[in-house]
């Protein structure tokens, strides 16, 4: 039996089914609207989504070029050390602290405990 709207001939039931059929199509007209209302929240959702793991992504990134710098600085310190031509004055005076600070704060703010 096909879904629609089915033409009935009579007087009296032609108003009924004219009631009937008025109700459903109001009850399915609230449903679009609600469905509508729900997609385009889902929709909003999903955009501020995507642009708060944009936000973090950026955070991120910054936070990997930090310690990319920190273990090359490290890398560098450590060989030195390592091959025993340690030139003192190279590192002398060097504060790691520091120099991790000054990364950052070109950036964004990390945790200075690293």
């Amino acid at each position: 039996m096909p879904r629609g709207r089915v033409k009935k001939e009579g007087g009296d039931s032609g108003e009924e089914d004219s009631d009937e059929y008025r109700k459903r199509r109001d009850r399915n007209n609230l449903a679009v609207k609600r469905s509508r209302v729900k997609s385009k929240q889902k929709t909003q959702e999903t955009v501020n989504r995507v642009n708060e793991l944009r936000n973090e992504n950026t955070v991120l990134e910054e936070k990997v070029k930090t310690l990319t710098k920190e273990l090359g600085f490290l890398k560098e310190l450590f060989l030195a050390h390592a091959s025993n031509n340690v030139d003192p004055s190279k590192f002398e005076g060097v504060n790691l602290q520091k120099l991790l600070e000054d990364d950052s704060s070109a950036g964004t703010s990390t945790d200075n405990n690293a």
